[in-house]
């Protein structure tokens, strides 16, 4: 309840009004609670009294302020904090209420806690955005009161602030950390054993414990009179296209977030792995057209133009045009590829329509259609079935679970290898696959 600016009153000050006056109703019938009534009233003044002297005699009696980053994760938990100091000479209630963005639909956020005297703490909360975007925090308001908690004084920060939610850059530091580190394995991805090596020559170098036998050099080992073997390096410089379906079949949620930012979060992934690799990443997305193609390079600038352009992309999830993209990549892709083709088929009779134009882009490049399993179906499929109506959705359920296998035997029958892969897997089976081929010799 406020009276003026910035002076309220708490909820534990309408409850001791409550008694005073059902007090004062009862001191009708016993006079000796007229009495206490009367002592409980002059008492409760000279309380909130005293304790607005405390509250507005310090001018500066609190200071807080929101700690963020400049930009946030995109479908991750981003720590926020709030760094708070009482000023004064007691100890105080604080009630902290932060104006989140209103894309997240929060209205009852809050954070109740107690300072000493002269102190400073920091509070810390958690906020996953969904979208890419920009978005706008407001004002941080802090209700102080002292412990007796009847009268509180507002004090409003005008912190606000837009920040960008960029693709998932938190996942990128991640699997670059591993990927440096050689500990990807610690994530999911496989340690896939080398078939055969690849053509370029490094070194010989002294055998070691594990080095493949057939590798060994015997005229360097009879000079060296010591087992010598060739030491060869994943073939570098090749071009690694995430191709992206910004089209409708993408716009299917997943916990919260659509299917396509799970696929840009995964590209911007998969491209920086690449390039650690020593191989050349690029972007091409499409819907109704083809919105951009970003030649796949290896310089210091490429990751930079990656997250922009994944950034900055919007879609209305039109019906996807995959003839205008075969005829663009045709005419812009010289050089044989590996293009991962971020999609998403529901029914056999969707891919049938566009299977023409992956055999065009198969003909030239080496394609890998990645496209993703319903995990709703899944946890229907696992639930117990009590009623025809409900062995009725399981059985529908099933048939479309199949529909995706169906689809993926179609896609290897006419040479096209795929990934059906849960939408929190993404990244990390798309990591595997690449590992793979560079492992098969194949890219």
């Amino acid at each position: 309840m406020r009276f003026f600016k910035g002076f309220y009153l708490t909820s534990r000050f309408l409850s001791i009004v409550v008694v005073i006056v059902l007090f004062f109703f009862f001191g009708y019938y016993f006079p000796i609670l007229f009495f206490l009534s009367k002592v409980l009233l002059v008492s409760f003044l000279t309380i909130i009294i005293i304790e607005s002297l405390i509250l507005f005699s310090n001018k500066n009696g609190f200071f807080a302020e929101r700690i963020l980053a400049d930009r946030l994760s995109n479908g991750d938990d981003n720590e926020i904090k709030i760094v708070a100091t009482n000023n004064y000479t007691i100890k105080t209630r604080v009630k902290i209420i932060d104006e989140l963005p209103f894309v997240f639909q929060i209205r009852d956020f809050e954070i109740n806690s107690e300072l000493e005297k002269t102190s400073t703490k920091i509070f810390n909360y958690i906020i996953r955005p969904v979208k890419r975007g920009e978005y706008q925090f407001g004002a941080l308001n802090i209700y102080v009161s002292t412990m007796l908690n009847i009268v509180s004084r507002r004090y409003r920060f005008e912190q606000n602030k837009s920040v960008a939610v960029y693709p998932s850059y938190i996942q990128l530091k991640k699997y670059q950390l591993m990927a440096v580190s050689d500990r990807l394995f610690e994530v999911g991805v496989k340690k896939i054993r080398r078939i055969g090596h690849s053509m370029e020559f490094e070194q010989i170098k002294e055998y070691v414990l594990g080095d493949d036998y057939r590798t060994v050099n015997w005229k360097a080992t009879a000079r060296k009179r010591q087992l010598m073997v060739n030491h060869y390096v994943d073939e570098k410089s090749q071009q690694v296209y995430s191709i992206i379906d910004m089209g409708r079949t993408m716009k299917m949620p997943f916990d919260k977030m659509s299917l396509l930012d799970y696929a840009i979060n995964s590209s911007l992934v998969i491209s920086n792995i690449a390039l650690l690799k020593q191989d050349k990443a690029g972007i091409i997305a499409f819907n109704n057209r083809v919105t951009s193609v970003l030649p796949a390079e290896r310089n210091p600038l490429q990751m930079k133009k990656i997250v922009e352009l994944l950034y900055s992309h919007q879609t209305e999830f039109l019906e996807s045009d995959y003839e205008r993209l075969a005829a663009v990549v045709k005419s812009k892709i010289k050089q044989r590829s590996l293009l991962l083709f971020y999609t998403n088929f529901e029914t056999a009779n969707s891919l049938k329509r566009q299977i023409k134009y992956f055999k065009s882009l198969a003909a030239s490049h080496l394609l890998i259609v990645i496209f993703f399993k319903n995990t709703g179906l899944d946890k229907l499929l696992g639930s117990k079935s009590d009623s025809i109506e409900e062995i009725y959705r399981k059985t529908i359920a099933e048939k479309f679970s199949f529909e995706k296998k169906i689809i993926q035997k179609e896609l290897a029958s006419i040479g096209i290898q795929s990934i059906l892969t849960t939408p929190q897997q993404l990244s990390v089976n798309t990591i595997n696959k690449y590992l793979e081929l560079k492992a098969r010799g194949m890219i």
